[in-house]
């Protein structure tokens, strides 16, 4: 059995980023509050809290003062940071550099709208980190379209400016697109769609693709929170059947393998490379029992 890692799998620049904040702090103080889990990965987040991190809500949030708190890559709301200098918090701000771009862009973009009677449509996972800081740019306005079923909360006789959440499918973002401006031609109304998807992100999609047809199995590793996981899983799964979902090495199935497969092994932005590694010693240690057996 050949055991192969797909280089490109695991934490986007932004994960790594927030992670290589995090133990710095840790290491130096030995304790450091998150909001929220850091990454969408409970292996991470466990090994993370053995180091002193200690994960918060934003109702524990209020009752926390004169402490270091650390923003995660999804970014925060305007709300969050004016707790902060109310309660006399030190905030880490490990957001990604991609996310308050669109910050940003959403920001100025209700500025705009809001003098023309018009909406801020956002294509991502209601209740989701990121989407909650990108909605908060708009005073909690923005209208959070997850699928198809959502677009009755659009009124297409007014103008729409559509945004994405970063990690969100670039297929599923296009059409919904595509259903946005087939209706809203028919009232005549402004449309602008921004594709502000991350390309760190959907150029794994090609990758996968090409990985997924170079194996016999695919073992896809990654938290069952992370939305960005469950679409790049399905990618797989798309192109070949025999693609499982793990979330670590205990979920394995004797029953997925055959000494003679070829297996590649992939994750999510939100799948730490030291964990796709304990799977594929795993999956080594199951061929020679297998040979053996």
């Amino acid at each position: 059995m050949k055991v192969i890692i797909d280089e490109n799998s695991g934490y986007c620049f932004g994960v790594e980023f927030a992670i290589k904040m995090a133990e710095d702090e840790l290491f130096e103080s030995g304790t450091l509050y998150c909001l929220g889990d850091i990454v969408h990965n409970d292996m991470e987040v466990k090994r993370l809290l053995k180091l002193g991190l200690k994960v918060i809500d934003r109702n524990q949030m209020e009752n926390i003062r004169d402490s270091k708190v650390l923003i995660r890559a999804h970014g925060e709301p305007p709300e969050t940071y004016r707790l902060a200098l109310k309660n006399n918090l030190e905030l880490i701000d490990a957001s990604c550099p991609v996310v308050l771009k669109l910050q940003n862009r959403v920001k100025n973009a209700y500025d705009v709208v809001k003098s023309k009677n018009g909406q801020i449509v956002i294509y991502g996972k209601e209740g989701h980190a990121e989407v909650n800081g990108l909605a908060g740019q708009t005073k909690r306005e923005a209208i959070i379209i997850t699928s198809e079923d959502d677009l009755h909360k659009i009124d297409f006789s007014r103008p729409v400016t559509l945004f994405s959440q970063t990690t969100k499918s670039t297929k599923g973002f296009y059409h919904i697109k595509g259903l946005i401006e087939k209706r809203i031609k028919e009232h005549e109304a402004d449309f602008i769609a921004n594709d502000s998807i991350c390309r760190q992100v959907s150029n794994r999609e090609p990758r996968l693709t090409q990985f997924s047809k170079e194996s016999d199995v695919i073992i896809f590793v990654s938290g069952k929170k992370s939305s960005n996981g469950k679409a790049l899983y399905q990618v797989c799964k798309n192109i070949n059947e025999r693609s499982y979902f793990i979330e670590n090495e205990t979920d394995l199935d004797l029953d997925w393998f055959k000494p003679t497969d070829t297996v590649g092994i992939c994750g999510a932005t939100s799948t730490p490379m030291w964990l796709m590694e304990q799977v594929e010693k795993a999956i080594i240690t199951t061929n020679f029992e297998m040979v053996v057996g």
